[in-house]
């Protein structure tokens, strides 16, 4: 299989050719192979692939799930299976290896992909943009020396320079939605309780982070949220789940909708005009298929909230690295460690129980505040970021001047604005590319839903995937002109 024609399928249309015995699952790692050490010494986007899931594959231990065969990478953090690598972009953790293995993993092979490698993140994927000292910088396909986003901007990267058709993808902050947004992709974060990420970690980030994946349709969206949306015995709890498939419901309309297009400064931030005009455009197309869309505003806080929130965030991380540490062996400083990570280690010694409760009533209080959005309307409307993607070293973890006294403002708020708010509350949210900005990077339009209902989401998502397509713009570095 030639390199374009393996980066024009989606992946349920390599799957697809896998049923019809046209290609075996593995020419297709072979294939995604030759694609990666194609593009990946200009995107940097793969820190590693498995030798065992490419030339040597054993396919018998593919899942027979819709995704049989499809290549697909795991992000450099929580989420891996037993036994492989696990650095989460840091040097402090070079050469660690996963103790237990997840049931999102689980559910991963049991749709059929297979896993043949490791995407890039930042350092223990405290950034909105994928540069770390430990793997370089990841750049976005669409111009070279942008960021891709983060904290998953290697696997949307590789996603969208067609190196692979999906690749997890994690969120704890906007790092599903952050690298959709930039690179041109569709990310999805679900609910929260919706992916099960145990049975070490029942809750990532206090229940704030959900795991999923980077793609390029909403088709394969779906289809892999029925594949690893099934509740785990032990699970803190289980939030309700549709009677049909989310492939299925994907298909149909979703009925007619009070949507809420927000453009509020939520942290003070100033949207970017195009990112407005595409988020206006987006509520006309959605009026034209006979939905109710009215402006809305909302509220969080402020940056008050969010700075509040920094300390359930980041309580007992000083205890997190040190015990990285005692596994690899690597002394905790400046060698190991980026300075705001650092910094952050060194303040988060200082964070009482008393402050991490306020932390928590501080997270509810923002929760409540802005969810009455949704006691007015179906579907919220806004940018997925204030601001398209910039030139590599606006939000990376060497910035000169910024620490854990200053983060919030000067890392977090431009790009977290509109998607942070949908971690705090739990609620389903989605970046779609509908856009381009005249600097030629894409525009991401982001809707959200309430708790539960990312069926709503994959349906509207459907309706705009046909109404204003974008899986037919190539990216200048794509495997199929570079």
């Amino acid at each position: 299989m030639k390199l374009a024609e393996y980066a024009a399928f989606d992946a349920l249309g390599l799957a697809d050719l896998v049923a019809r015995k046209e290609v075996t699952p593995k020419e297709l790692a072979q294939t995604a192979a030759q694609a990666i050490e194609k593009a990946n010494p200009t995107i940097k986007a793969v820190v590693e692939t498995y030798a065992d899931r490419i030339d040597d594959l054993d396919e018998s231990s593919l899942g027979n799930g819709p995704f049989r065969g499809v290549p697909f990478l795991i992000k450099d953090v929580f989420g891996h299976e037993a036994g492989r690598k696990i650095e989460f972009g840091s040097r402090l953790c070079a050469g660690m290896t996963v103790e237990t293995g997840t049931y999102f993993v689980d559910q991963l092979k049991a749709s059929g992909v297979n896993i043949m490698g490791r995407s890039a993140a930042p350092e223990y994927s405290m950034s909105a943009t994928t540069e770390s000292a430990a793997f370089g910088n990841t750049s976005n396909p669409w111009k070279q020396g942008y960021s891709a986003g983060g904290s998953t901007g290697g696997g949307q990267a590789a996603v969208t320079s067609g190196m692979v058709p999906i690749a997890h993808g994690s969120d704890i902050g906007g790092s599903i939605r952050i690298p959709a947004s930039w690179c041109g992709g569709v990310g999805l974060k679900p609910s929260r309780g919706r992916v099960s990420i145990g049975p070490v970690v029942d809750e990532g980030g206090f229940g704030y982070s959900m795991n999923f994946i980077q793609a390029r349709t909403v088709r394969d969206a779906a289809a892999m949220l029925d594949c690893v949306s099934h509740p785990q015995i032990g699970d803190p709890f289980i939030i309700p789940k549709p009677a049909e498939a989310y492939a299925t419901l994907a298909k149909k309309a979703p009925g007619r909708l009070k949507i809420g297009l927000v453009l509020t400064e939520m942290l003070g931030v100033k949207v970017d005009p195009e990112v407005a005009a595409a988020v206006k455009e987006t509520g006309k197309a959605l009026a034209g298929m006979g939905h109710t869309v009215e402006p809305a505003d909302t509220d969080i806080g402020g940056l008050d909230a969010l700075r509040a929130v920094n300390h359930l965030f980041f309580f007992a991380f000083d205890a997190r690295l040190e015990g990285y540490a005692k596994r690899t062996g690597v002394k905790i400083g400046p060698d190991s460690l980026e300075p705001v990570i650092l910094s952050i280690y060194e303040w988060s010694k200082s964070i009482t129980p008393a402050q991490f409760m306020g932390a928590l009533a501080a997270a509810n209080t923002a929760r409540r505040k802005m969810s009455n959005i949704f006691a007015r309307y179906d579907v919220m409307l806004s940018p997925t970021t204030s601001r398209v993607s910039e030139p590599w070293g606006n939000y990376h973890l060497s910035k000169p001047g910024v620490s854990a006294a200053n983060i919030v403002d000067e890392l977090f708020a431009i790009p977290v604005q509109f998607t942070v708010p949908h971690n705090i509350m739990g609620t389903p949210a989605m970046s779609l590319p509908l856009a381009m900005h005249s600097s030629g990077v894409p525009i991401g339009v982001q809707i959200a839903a309430k708790p539960a209902d990312e069926h709503v989401l994959l349906q509207l998502a459907t309706a705009l995937e046909q109404a204003m397509p974008w899986t037919n713009r190539t990216p200048p570095l794509h495997v199929s002109r570079m």
